[in-house]
């Protein structure tokens, strides 16, 4: 029996239960939640990482988010600006991509604590926008704050190839909770980020691409096939992309 083997794999459920139960995902039809502070930097409730989707199956926490080096970045500017159309393509799809999220409590879910929502460059900018305006101001305050409703629709509700989501806050201004000894609660419940998604070193970040592009092999041949087959893949235009990560992200 490989020892090693079982232990990574009880690592790898242990992660994955940790993260379903500090994710909160929209289901199909309205929802209504509230942001609030970030316990592990209160001057911004929203944490933009940077991610490598679908890699082999999997997806990567870039260090890039923290502003530390990324081999896989770094193939994937390099691959952009060779002139090659096929080059180009391949790099776009390794490149890493932006995931905002935030912290929330989900209304009639309040036992379960605080979460993290994820979201796409639509969501991020229509919060950006509702703070910004001065009629609305600090919506995550937790006395004067406002609640967001959120409505999910699948891809087949939408009749297109990707699901969307669409935020309305709301215009009363509410309390998270009127017990102070619930608010402590939720501010101390609160995880960080990083302990969801954690970040995977230079050196198995360089083996994840070297697994990727060689497809399990290491021949020439099947190299030169693999980056081929990789550049001509069919992907989503950056519209697409960025509307289908609450379906693609969370799969």
């Amino acid at each position: 029996m490989d020892l090693n083997a079982i232990k990574n794999r009880l690592s790898q459920l242990q992660t994955a239960n940790n993260r379903t139960s500090n994710l909160w995902k929209p289901q199909p039809g309205l929802q209504v939640v509230r942001i609030i502070p970030y316990k592990f930097n209160k001057d911004n409730p929203f944490i933009e990482l940077y991610f490598h989707y679908d890699l082999g199956g999997k997806n990567y926490l870039s260090p890039v988010s923290f502003g530390r080096p990324d081999p896989i970045e770094e193939f994937a500017q390099k691959l952009k600006s060779t002139g090659s159309k096929d080059d180009y393509r391949l790099g776009k799809k390794v490149e890493a991509k932006m995931r905002t999220f935030a912290p929330v409590v989900v209304r009639g879910e309040e036992t379960q604590g605080v979460r993290f929502w994820g979201f796409g460059k639509t969501v991020y900018q229509e919060l950006l926008s509702i703070i910004a305006d001065p009629d609305y101001g600090d919506i995550t305050d937790a006395v004067s704050g406002r609640d967001i409703a959120v409505e999910f629709k699948t891809a087949e509700e939408t009749g297109k190839t990707f699901p969307s989501t669409s935020i309305r806050v709301k215009p009363n201004q509410t309390p998270i909770t009127e017990d102070a000894s619930v608010l402590e609660s939720l501010n101390e419940s609160q995880k960080n980020i990083t302990e969801i998604y954690q970040e995977k070193s230079y050196e198995e970040l360089t083996q994840a691409l070297n697994e990727y592009l060689n497809g399990g092999s290491t021949t020439e041949d099947k190299k030169v096939e693999d980056k081929k087959a990789l550049a001509n893949a069919s992907t989503y235009d950056s519209k697409k992309t960025s509307d289908a990560f609450d379906d693609l992200f969370n799969n």
